[in-house]
């Protein structure tokens, strides 16, 4: 609670905690007895009523989180359903991380990562804070620190297919594209996270791309799209693919498909404008 809302119960405290030092006669004690009682149910009540307003306004982050990725593209993978199981075994480390969760929902990255590297004071080497820690430096851009903190997972669990996928993302974004595959096709090996799997194919796609291998990204996209037929930004890639490739039909005809599978996504936009400028004669954007 806030300053404002805690310090006229600790004023009703101090003054009941001075009533029982001066209290000489029982019904003296007695009276402040009933104060304390009183005090108790008051703050018992606030927690109850706060806690409820706190389930409310996880409502109103999901409706957030709905309008948000209704209205921007973005290639990393979306936080989506219930938060993890919490494993810290500090309770301040455990309410920080649910607030960092909590922050990277609502797009503030800069706050999640404030509250997780503090959870990680708490609770040092916690997966799961430095799993949240990573995904809130790749949201943010910090692509560096991002990396270590992903490293810093797959040492502990090898097998975690999703750290392993943003450590190939990250990879990507900073042109490592040698560890960026390796990273990649060992997720799909391990192939134990149906949404890892999804975007390993997807990211190498992306690599292909930038090396210009387009026959091979057109490979992996076509995969993605196997896998996940609603991810559209796959659909806006194999098309680019397929225009650098030089097969401007079949880029025409997958940008089609993809605005036509959801018109309201983002991608599904984006790939609306990439058939106009080719109806226009015009070169689609190169990223």
């Amino acid at each position: 609670m806030s300053d404002a809302a805690v310090a006229p119960l600790r004023a009703s405290y101090s003054s009941i905690s001075r009533r029982l030092d001066e209290a000489k006669s029982n019904s003296q004690r007695e009276a402040v007895k009933r104060e304390i009682i009183a005090l108790f149910k008051i703050v018992d009540e606030s927690i109850t009523d706060l806690q409820a307003l706190k389930e409310d306004i996880r409502v109103l982050v999901d409706k957030y989180k709905e309008l948000r990725e209704s209205q921007i593209g973005d290639q990393a993978p979306q936080f989506t359903g219930q938060m993890p199981a919490l494993h810290a075994s500090h309770i301040d480390a455990s309410t920080l991380i649910e607030k960092g969760w909590n922050l990277i929902s609502l797009g503030d990255y800069e706050g999640a990562i404030q509250a997780l590297s503090t959870a990680l004071q708490y609770s040092p080497g916690d997966v799961q804070a430095e799993s949240l820690l990573g995904w809130a430096q790749m949201k943010h851009e910090d692509y560096d620190n991002a990396l270590g903190a992903f490293q810093k997972v797959l040492m502990k669990e090898p097998a975690n297919s999703l750290a392993r996928i943003n450590v190939g993302y990250v990879c990507l974004k900073k042109q490592i594209f040698g560890e960026a595959i390796e990273h990649l096709s060992k997720a799909i090996r391990l192939d134990n996270d149906k949404k890892a799997t999804l975007y390993a194919h997807y990211y190498l796609g992306l690599v292909y791309f930038e090396r210009e291998m387009y026959e091979d990204a057109q490979t992996f996209f076509q995969k993605a799209l196997q896998l996940g037929p609603n991810l559209i930004e796959a659909y806006y890639e194999l098309g680019r693919s397929h225009w650098r490739a030089g097969d401007r039909d079949a880029a025409k005809a997958t940008w089609l498909k993809g605005f036509e599978t959801n018109k309201f996504n983002p991608w599904g936009k984006k790939c609306r404008e990439a058939l106009d400028l080719a109806a226009q004669g015009q070169e689609p954007p190169r990223s």
